[in-house]
């Protein structure tokens, strides 16, 4: 083989390593970020920036150790880069700053909080976290399950819309308008109290059982079976079970 083919070959195997971690790690890491940041669309966008440094960085470096940190730790220094430019920016804004939007609001965060945050591996209460924002009732079901096929998932908006046979625009619309939906609502990015957690437990199943219904049996299609999605809804249901408390599973199962 010649060192062109060579050199080639080495590049794709790398670019499959990059999208296998991803696969397996985009969830833990946009739930990281979202805990300093307070935001899930701008979680995704900085972890995504450390995915894109990992293609550029990665197939003349070679891939790291772990590169499941090397990745956080690059987005995680994303986000304290954008949270000390917005408490710049808010400093020389003075008073006025305080009620601009939504996302100014990121600035008014405790930057020592955000820090800390940053320095905390507390992995599985930021993935239940992310779940439940990205099944929040707030959104439609539609939004709800095309988010969580993102976030949790790590699918493609090509991928999404493939699952269920819709346009690709209209998958790319669903999760604008609920990134934006959930950053005009202010939903917090956090378990729900004791007294919320059934009825919002009750939101993220009805998500997984929609993602596992459609791949047992297809509402469209030729293929009456879509085995991906079965196994993405068992892998989230996975985690569900593994981080919520069995008698709030129990109770919102009963409903």
């Amino acid at each position: 083989m010649s060192a062109g083919g060579s050199g080639g070959a080495a590049q794709g195997a790398i670019h499959r390593a990059i999208d296998a971690v991803w696969r397996m790690e985009s969830a833990r890491i946009i739930a990281t970020v979202a805990r300093m940041v307070r935001d899930v669309g701008l979680a995704e966008e900085l972890a995504q920036d450390a995915l894109v440094a990992a293609l550029e960085q990665w197939p003349e470096a070679g891939v790291p150790d772990n590169p499941a940190a090397w990745l956080t730790a690059v987005a995680k220094r994303r986000a304290l880069d954008r949270l000390r430019h917005l408490q710049l920016a808010e400093h020389k804004a003075g008073e006025i700053g305080r009620e601009i939007d939504a996302q100014h609001d990121i600035a008014q965060a405790d930057f020592a909080d955000a820090v800390d945050a940053a320095l905390d591996d507390d992995i599985g209460d930021d993935l239940l976290r992310l779940v439940f924002t990205a099944c929040h009732p707030v959104l439609s079901t539609e939004a709800r399950v095309a988010l969580t096929l993102r976030l949790m998932g790590g699918l493609t908006t090509d991928e999404i819309a493939r699952a269920f046979l819709v346009p690709e625009a209209t998958v790319a619309q669903r999760i604008v308008r609920a990134k934006r939906t959930l950053a005009e609502a202010r939903v917090p990015f956090e378990v729900p109290r004791r007294h919320e957690l059934e009825a919002r437990l009750a939101s993220v199943l009805e998500v997984l059982y929609l993602i596992f219904n459609e791949g047992y049996s297809a509402t469209a299609g030729d293929d009456w079976m879509r085995p991906a999605l079965c196994d993405e809804a068992m892998r989230l249901g996975r985690i569900v079970a593994e981080l919520v408390p069995r008698e709030a599973r129990c109770t919102a199962l009963s409903r």
